[in-house]
């Protein structure tokens, strides 16, 4: 499992049923959760996927895609996400993050698709906010302790 990567998008929405655009930098605030976010003030408040999700996806089915395509907050590359334990805590930048569900529960409702495509309900990783924090693109993400 690899456990550090770096941030390759930082995406917003201002309505949940858009696609997110990668904006480049954001503020990760404490309870919040991406600033000026759609999904900010919720209980996931960020949402992490992995590039390589994506580039799987897009070798499979020949769609195009990039960071936001699938409403995902940071966009990630060389860390394995779906491989972290609940709990785990991530720091990029400032911030620093805990996993507290990786994926969806197929029972309920994802509304948002790109292209007929979903993969933030099987492959993404939910956070919330435990030390606020500017992230850009470009930034560090590792596995950290406590």
């Amino acid at each position: 499992m690899k456990k550090s990567g770096k941030v390759i998008g930082v995406c917003i929405s201002q309505k949940r049923t858009d696609p997110k655009k990668n904006v480049g930098t954001g503020f990760l605030q404490k309870g919040v959760g991406l600033v000026d976010d759609s999904h900010a003030g919720t209980e996931k408040e960020v949402s992490l996927l992995a590039i390589e999700s994506i580039q799987k996806l897009c070798q499979e089915t020949g769609i195009s895609a990039e960071p936001g395509c699938f409403a995902e907050n940071i966009t990630t590359e060389g860390i394995d996400l779906t491989s972290l334990p609940i709990g785990s805590r991530l720091q990029t930048g400032d911030a620093k993050l805990e996993v507290i569900q990786i994926g969806k529960d197929p029972s309920q409702a994802h509304t948002y698709n790109y292209q007929g495509y979903s993969i933030l309900p099987n492959e993404g990783v939910f956070c919330e906010v435990v030390k606020g924090g500017e992230v850009k693109v470009g930034d560090s993400i590792r596995m950290i302790k406590g």
